[in-house]
Parts: structure tokens; sequence; C-alpha cells
């Protein structure tokens, strides 16, 4: 299929890019490099533009006899939408309804969605299903949330066809090396970690150690990107076998401390990494853990690299590439 990948040359993106290349498929990048990185996208057509510009999504979309769209292009600073609620509300949701409408004019059905799991807001219970209330606490997660609706109207009214994958943590990089996770400024406990490893910072901190967990440091899920990446193209062949739009929580199902997440860093690296306590953050839950027992079921999909050394492994290879000896 000749795929769409808006935010191709983002993190989660770029690895997109790569599997669709890996899997057969015809990948082609449209990206305005606002946080993006060009030698990020591995192969296939590259279109620098916005998803604000009606005019140039319509190129893209007809040049190019685009099958289905893949939307990686969101902001995604929790922090920084509570402060600039508009910057994401514009760009989350008024230019995803651009995109959207650039797909109807070109005849385009078939849509995946980078969704997150903080459209719930705070957990009433652990593992999320895809069951448990929605309430958003901050502009990140409503943003989604709302296009979550939307997708849904537009599937009743237009025939649009989605699968909306809501991620938990995504994390690590693939194995080759060669592409990873490069924002900036970099704000994920992992890459944060490695960056202490590495010399490129001078310490990592804790945001709290008093939370009802068993080492009383914040829980998450983490996912590797790759089986992140292999969950859209198990949405891919869903909706070219003409499944139903359908949302999916997309986590490993197993959560790792903060604490857990340090010592697998110092093992990974074999360095000894300096911490600082800092107070809580706002907003930030004890544990946040997905029930993806569902996506197993309906589209097969299966996560091969769960375990937390893994995942930092693959994220430290990257690492030692991109920092100078």
């Amino acid at each position: 299929m000749n795929v769409l990948v808006v935010g191709g040359a983002g993190y989660i993106g770029s690895h997109m890019v790569q599997a669709l290349l890996d899997a057969g498929h015809a990948p082609v990048t449209y990206d305005s490099l606002v946080t993006g990185h060009r030698d990020a996208v591995v192969g296939g057509a590259f279109v620098q533009g916005e998803m604000a510009d009606a005019v140039a999504l319509d190129a893209v979309l007809r040049a190019h006899a685009i099958d289905a769209v893949m939307h990686f292009a969101s902001f995604i600073q929790v922090g920084e939408s509570v402060q600039d609620p508009g910057k994401y509300y514009r760009n989350n949701l008024g230019c995803t309804l651009q995109l959207l409408d650039g797909m109807l004019r070109a005849g385009i059905r078939r849509f995946i969605f980078s969704s997150t799991a903080a459209i719930f807001g705070e957990p009433e219970y652990v593992p999320i299903d895809e069951k448990h209330p929605q309430r958003p606490i901050n502009a990140y997660g409503a943003s989604k949330q709302m296009v979550e609706r939307i997708l849904g109207d537009y599937d009743r009214a237009y025939g649009l066809r989605s699968v909306c994958l809501r991620y938990f943590n995504a994390a690590g990089a693939h194995p080759r090396g060669h592409i990873g996770e490069r924002h900036e400024p970099e704000t994920h406990l992992i890459p944060v970690l490695l960056q202490v490893a590495a010399g490129r910072r001078a310490h990592a901190s804790i945001f709290g150690r008093d939370y009802d967990t068993p080492d009383g440091t914040c829980v998450r899920d983490y996912i590797h990107v790759l089986d992140l990446c292999q969950a859209h193209l198990c949405a891919l062949e869903w909706l070219q076998r003409d499944g139903p739009s359908a949302a999916f929580n997309l986590g490993n199902g197993n959560g790792f401390s903060v604490l857990e997440v340090i010592r697998a860093v110092e093992r990974v690296t074999g360095c000894a990494l300096t911490i600082m306590d800092a107070p809580r953050r706002a907003g930030d839950p004890a544990r946040l853990v997905a029930d993806s027992r569902r996506i197993r079921c309906e589209l097969g999909w299966t996560p091969r690299f769960t375990a937390i050394d893994t995942i930092v492994r693959d994220a430290w290879n990257f690492e030692r590439r991109r920092t100078p000896p």
C-alpha cells in the first residue's frame, strides 16, 4: 500500500517508515521538520509541508495515490499543553481536521491515529482497559480525545474508517541504532537517564518517592517502539480487510517503576547514575499500566521486546552512536 506518514521524521514516525519499508509498503513522509529530523527518514518519498496547508496536503495525497494515512504529527508535552493549550488545540485538533478533510477530498478512507493514555486522566483502576472512563486532565489528552470523537462522526457520516492506538510509554530505538529518540528538550525518563550515563547531563531527577507503589516511585508501562510500529501494521491490515473503526489501548501490560528503570539503565550502561530527588509533579498518577488484551485478541498483535533491559539496551545503542566519544 502507499501510506502517507504524517510526522514521519519524528521519533515514532521514522520507525514507522522503516517498518513499512520492511513490510513491503511504500511510505511517503509528510513533515514540517519543526520537531522532526530529515536524516531520520530512512527511505521512501519525502515532502516537507504543514498539516495546516490544505493545498500542499491535497497535492501530496493525489500525487502519490495514497491508500491510507498514519498520523504522528501531534505536540506531546503535557506540561506545555497546560501552559499553552491553544497551541495544542490548533495543532492536535485543528490541523488534524484539515488532514481528515484532505483525505475526504482525495477519496481516502483509511486512517490510523496516534492517540494516548492521557485521554483517561487519573486512573480509577489498573490495568487500564478500553472501557475505563475518559476524563483527561490536560489539553494534550483532551485534544486527542476530541479527535477520537471526531473520527467516530467521520466514520458514520463519510465512511472514513480509522484505528486509534492509545499509547502508554513508547521507548527504545531501532536495534540497528540508526534511528531513535531525539526530542529537544528531552523529557522522557529513559533517554534522560541515558544522557546522564553518556555524560550529556549532570544528573536526573526522581519526582516523588512517596507514591502508593512497591518502592514509592511512579510505575509506567513501557512499550518498545518497534512493537508499537508492529501494532500499526496490524491496524493497517485490519483496515485493508475492511475491518470496522476501532480504538485499542497499546502497552505491554507490565509496569516498571522509576527506580527499576534506573537500575536497568545502570545494568545496561555499566554506569552509576547521579540521581536527585525532586517534588512530585502535578498530575502524575502513581501507576499507568495498559490492559492490551483487546488488541492482542482482535488484531493478533503480540509484543516481542518486553524486557526493560532490552528496551534500554536498544535506546543506549542509539545514544552511543550520537554522543561523541
